[in-house]
């Protein structure tokens, strides 16, 4: 996935700048005495010198996996949110002269700062499909504190450098798939025997029952519809991907009503605890 971030790097300076016949080279090794030595043409190089998890952007969560309608199927997937990778890199510019050195550092400064965001387009390999836009932040210093000792670890003598940081997703979950739970106990009273032990007292227990289920119409999920218990105060409204909830209803027989934007009124028999509250209109 690195390496696809310097491909993406490398063929957005050569579409940008532009780069033609090979006029210019776009490295990304570490720019030692020896390496700088041997250069033969003008070149740019990216310096991958840090990597590290972002913990601002950090999410401990699952995300629900649904089918390209949006429909949760008969069996539900589930995945880790990605981790989010911050990549650093120093850009220096390499030439016979002081002078060809800036102007390339200087077109090399214009290109990326019109790319705070790295077109999707652009991306390349594993990069195709990040679940989040790749964030740029040129020539912010927050990591490179003192590029002289960065210079003297390469052996090599201080120059001119950009700071270049780019935040990329990085997934290496897979989904877990189990059954859709469409009906949920929550069980609270008192006890005296934490932690060994989490039984309840008796005759303290109190049982909540929650039931979920999905507003459909010809197959697609439907968002906005309103959801009760009839002759209950038990109402829902259904969410981007046509899901309710409906909480702490008591065991037994109901009747399931949901209002779609056009036509009359839905009602469908429904059994507390059950397998399915699905509800077509």
């Amino acid at each position: 996935m690195i390496a696809d971030l310097d491909q993406t790097i490398e063929q957005l300076l050569v579409d940008e700048l532009p780069i033609k016949n090979g006029e210019i080279d776009v490295k990304f090794d570490q720019p030692t005495r020896g390496w700088s030595a041997r250069l033969s043409r003008p070149t740019l190089n990216f310096f991958l010198y840090d990597l590290r998890e972002n913990n601002v952007l950090r999410q401990h969560q699952w995300e629900r996996m649904v089918d390209s309608n949006g429909r949760v199927g008969p069996n539900v997937q589930q995945k880790r949110t990605p981790y989010r990778l911050d990549c650093h890199y120093i850009i220096t510019a390499w030439a016979a002269e002081p002078q060809d050195e800036h102007r390339l550092l200087s077109r090399c400064l214009m290109t990326l700062f019109r790319y705070p965001i790295l077109p999707r387009k652009r991306l390349k390999g594993d990069l195709v499909g990040q679940p989040f836009d790749i964030v740029a932040r040129l020539a912010n210093h927050d990591r490179l504190t003192n590029p002289a000792e960065l210079w003297g670890s390469l052996d090599n003598e201080i120059r001119p450098s950009l700071s270049y940081l780019l935040t990329i997703a990085v997934d290496p979950w897979t989904e877990v798939t189990g059954p859709i739970v469409r009906t949920w106990t929550l069980r609270t009273g008192q006890t005296m025997t934490l932690p060994q032990d989490t039984a309840l007292t008796p005759g303290s227990e109190i049982i909540s029952t929650f039931i979920g289920g999905q507003v459909l119409q010809a197959d697609q999920p439907q968002a906005g519809v309103q959801v009760a218990i009839k002759g209950t105060g038990y109402i829902s409204t259904s969410d981007d991907k046509g899901i309710f909830t409906l909480g702490n209803v008591p065991t037994g027989s109901y009747t399931l009503v949901a209002w779609p934007p056009d036509g009359k009124p839905i009602e469908k028999p429904i059994t507390v605890p059950s397998e399915r509250y699905d509800v077509e209109i």
